[in-house]
């Protein structure tokens, strides 16, 4: 499971205006904590013709650190532009963008070192950045996306199911939410992870939760 897809989902509120920025603890099974997520975006709202999404990560274990830049700029209704993404993994290190084209049919991946794919695009193509805004948007409006295409690196086919309501307890207290079952199918893989939404007016994600082996994987939000 690539911490990538663990991490992405990570946020926290505090808001200001248009902008927010969302911060999360990540926490190994144990409970030993391995660093802190970021996320920001300059345009909660639809007012503006473009949305820019940020998202920044550091955590490691030991021999092991994880440094992640990611920034995505979408149109109002979370349809993606352009994703950048800077990942350092231990000693590797991979730099790309993938630029979406509809009115080409197809989202295009260049990395660092010059190499392009190609990958089938809709009207709307949607990056894994943009996709968290995008599910937020539709919980606030009393709706379940259906099963649809995300990019990151590749193309995958994410499905979402409810999960019932319960309280999440949070170093901050307990919170009312309602649980959500993702489920993420790769081209060699498939994954799920349980996400705990608040159901406050923003619907902002409380707990993310991935089955491991050696545990439950999880990220908390800082109030």
């Amino acid at each position: 499971m690539s911490l990538r897809w663990i991490l992405l989902p990570l946020l926290a509120a505090t808001l200001t205006g248009a902008t927010e920025t969302l911060r999360y603890n990540v926490n190994w099974p144990s409970g030993l904590s391995l660093g802190e997520a970021t996320l920001i975006t300059d345009n909660v709202d639809s007012s503006a013709a473009t949305r820019k999404f940020e998202f920044r990560l550091d955590a490691s274990i030991p021999g092991f650190a994880v440094i992640d830049e990611v920034t995505s700029l979408a149109k109002p209704d979370f349809c993606s532009i352009r994703l950048d993404t800077k990942l350092k993994h231990g000693s590797k290190i991979r730099e790309e963008r993938t630029e979406f084209k509809p009115e080409e049919g197809f989202a295009e991946r260049q990395t660092a070192k010059g190499g392009k794919t190609k990958m089938p695009l809709n009207t709307c193509g949607r990056d894994a950045l943009a996709l968290i805004y995008y599910l937020r948007s539709e919980l606030k409006q009393g709706r379940l996306p259906g099963a649809q295409t995300i990019f990151f690196g590749a193309a995958y086919q994410i499905s979402f199911k409810f999960g019932g309501s319960s309280n999440v307890q949070l170093a901050s207290g307990t919170e009312p939410a309602d649980k959500l079952d993702i489920t993420i199918q790769g081209p060699a893989s498939k994954h799920a992870i349980e996400v705990f939404f608040g159901r406050d007016a923003l619907r902002t994600p409380l707990i993310f939760r991935v089955p491991l082996p050696l545990g439950a994987f999880t990220m908390e939000l800082q109030r």
